[in-house]
């Protein structure tokens, strides 16, 4: 049996310094696990820059090595992954990867597309996997803390939720001790994407919100009975006035400072 996982690289949400992705490292120490149960070859592919110096994380977390279907990283945001992954996927089992990439716009559409090129079958948010003879037991999760057990025919890909029962343990001298391999590839680009920029997520505006200062039972009986929250509409007067209006309100519930 051959299996492979598809990690790529993630985010840190604060400093944005590039790291390992959380959840392709879930799908590495599923892959892991189910490489060591059933004695079976194990590849991790990723497919983008090879001197990102975050894939060395992933053989801190288990990889032996780690082999980059290179694309050079001026290229890297325009050129197609799934098509050098489809390429190199042939004849594998088992494919596992995480649910989508860090980088706060992905689409999470790769693994679709890489199953869809290969034309197999694709499971996603998978919690657990335990594999069979010829197929792949999958327990999914649902909302509301819902599970739903799955089965399907191998060779499959399997799409791990950010919640499931794996967890990634570190050791530097796996990373001292294991290799990121380039591998040149061909790839696709398409013209329209040329249009496109990347650059870092813009923060969301805070929405203004007065502090609600009743009681408890005060509240309560306000979600039961219709009354007055007190205010005013201001409908006539010039913009400045108005703007007065709302400046007021505002340094009264102290939402700003000036």
């Amino acid at each position: 049996m051959k299996i492979a996982v598809l990690v790529s690289v993630g985010r840190h949400p604060v400093s944005g310094v590039a790291r390992y992705s959380r959840n392709d490292a879930a799908a590495l120490t599923m892959a892991l696990s189910l490489a060591k149960q059933h004695n079976a070859a194990l590849d991790v592919l990723h497919a983008g820059d090879p001197s990102n110096p975050a894939l060395q994380e992933y053989l801190a977390l288990g990889a032996r090595s780690v082999e980059v279907l290179a694309i050079p990283a001026a290229n890297e945001s325009q050129a197609d992954a799934a098509v050098p992954l489809a390429a190199r996927l042939q004849g594998y089992d088992l494919v596992v990867t995480g649910t989508r990439a860090e980088g706060a716009f992905d689409s999470g559409m790769l693994p679709y597309r890489v199953a869809n090129a290969l034309d197999i079958p694709l499971v996603g948010a998978a919690v657990d996997v335990t594999l069979n003879d010829s197929c792949a037991q999958v327990r999914q999760f649902m909302p509301k803390g819902l599970r739903r057990r799955v089965e399907v025919q191998l060779p499959a890909l399997i799409v791990v939720h950010p919640m499931a029962n794996a967890t990634p343990t570190y050791a530097y001298a796996r990373l001292r001790e294991g290799t990121i391999r380039p591998v040149a590839c061909r790839t696709s680009g398409n013209a329209a994407d040329l249009a496109w920029t990347i650059r870092p997520a813009s923060a969301k505006p805070v929405r203004l919100a007065a502090v609600e200062k009743r009681s408890g039972h005060a509240r309560m009986l306000s979600a039961t009975t219709t009354e007055s929250r007190g205010g005013s509409v201001v409908i006539e007067g010039s913009s400045v006035e108005k703007a007065q209006v709302i400046l007021a309100y505002l340094r009264e519930h102290q939402l700003v400072d000036y």
